[in-house]
């Protein structure tokens, strides 16, 4: 039968060949879809991970995770470099990432923090920050770029560059006296590490010297090699990540955080507060998803639509079948072969075009748009996408296999 089928469908190869064109590019748009609606969640809720609690000035969490993370809006306050240390110094703290944040540099974000960001920071599944050239900031007016900000602005490792005040693409008070030098370039990470400036600590507090209220009243124009530039100590912070000794620990040491006499704080939990962002987000996602399942519920109308149009050139055909002695049913199964031939070519030609396509744009939608894809599609969604495609398939073929085999019951070959 399926020599039949396969005869059959190349005997009639003009119009096959259009409809499973139709087909391949419904299939290869539903498992595309669903497979960047996949990888895009996996790396968003995962854009920080290995952090047991994240702290900040007194706010909600979705605002405390989109400043802090994301670069995203503004803090509603800072954090005392006291608190942070009294933090710190909890027994239940393994380590503490402290950084600041509100500078920039041609519109992208300025994050100062310590050495113990490259050691601890994690993002997916527990990977660590890698260097595509150079190394981690080693004196104050070092900076080390994400992926993103070098590719796209060109820079180079020894290259010199003047941060902003403020967060704004395009800032009228720059820091000139205090160049930075690039000693390091981060790896890809798909995340929004790509998309920032790290410097240390101490040069956010240079940079800031003769600053009240955003405003410079004084300049500090010390050389790169000045000491003072080394003693400096930060005096507020925007957020700190923690690592604590023991899962255990984290919900007394977040209600304690909450409660700090010394100033109002919040302490999240991330992955927490990344699931819940993800789905006040998430219309976008189903829109995606309503879309493409229309897409292949239109190819798979036109296959239906196609075997049924077939049957009137087929009638000589499917009487011949008869006089040799087939069943009738076999006129149905006849013809649910055929569409169910027609779309699983299609899906393994879809899927080919898929994992072709993500192959060749991988590292353009990493360096582009932080979009870091696998190239084989192998989430659980893609596997039901695919499932209900052939089922739906089975179900639409029913109707031309039907007829046929209503028309076959009464067909001779004079009849014809």
């Amino acid at each position: 039968m399926f020599e039949v089928a396969l005869s059959s469908l190349w005997s009639r190869r003009g119009s096959v060949m259009l409809t499973l064109a139709s087909l391949t590019i419904s299939m290869a748009i539903v498992i595309g879809v669903e497979h960047v609606r996949d990888q895009a969640e996996n790396s968003f809720v995962r854009t920080v991970s290995g952090v047991d609690l994240l702290v900040g000035a007194r706010t909600s969490q979705i605002n405390l995770l989109l400043y802090s993370v994301f670069r995203i809006g503004n803090p509603t306050n800072n954090i005392q470099w006291q608190s942070y240390e009294d933090i710190d110094a909890r027994s239940e703290v393994a380590w503490s990432i402290p950084f600041s944040l509100g500078d920039s540099h041609r519109g992208y974000r300025v994050l100062g923090t310590t050495s113990d960001y490259f050691e601890h920071f994690r993002y997916g599944d527990e990977e660590a920050l890698r260097f595509a050239q150079g190394e981690e900031f080693t004196t104050p007016l070092h900076a080390v770029l994400g992926s993103e900000v070098a590719n796209t602005l060109g820079y180079q490792l020894g290259q010199d560059i003047v941060l902003s005040h403020g967060i704004g693409n395009t800032s009228f008070v720059n820091h000139d006296n205090l160049p930075f030098t690039v000693v390091g370039i981060l790896a890809p990470t798909g995340t929004p590490v790509d998309r920032t400036i790290h410097v240390s600590l101490q040069g956010i507090e240079a940079i800031h010297l003769g600053w009240q209220n955003g405003v410079q009243v004084s300049a500090f124009s010390p050389d790169a090699d000045d000491p003072r530039l080394t003693e400096l100590q930060p005096t507020q912070i925007t957020a700190i990540l923690l690592g604590l000794e023991s899962p255990m620990a984290v919900f007394g040491l977040q209600r304690a955080i909450n409660n700090y006499p010394s100033e109002p704080l919040t302490a999240i939990l991330p992955a927490v507060a990344l699931g819940e962002l993800w789905q006040i987000i998430g219309t976008l996602e189903n829109l995606l998803q309503v879309i493409s399942i229309l897409v292949l519920t239109a190819s798979l109308l036109g296959l239906s639509t196609m075997l049924l149009s077939s049957l009137r050139e087929r009638r000589r055909e499917l009487a011949l079948y008869r006089a040799i002695g087939a069943h009738p049913s076999f006129i149905i199964w006849l013809i649910e072969l055929e569409g169910l031939a027609m779309v699983a070519m299609a899906t393994l030609l879809g899927y080919l075009v898929v994992v072709l396509g993500f192959s060749l744009t991988q590292d353009w939608l990493s360096e582009s748009y932080a979009l870091v894809i696998d190239a084989w599609p192998s989430s659980t969604g893609t596997w039901l996408y695919i499932a209900g495609a052939i089922l739906a398939t089975a179900l639409l073929i029913l109707i031309p296999a039907f007829i046929a085999y209503r028309r076959s019951l009464g067909h001779a070959l004079q009849s014809s």
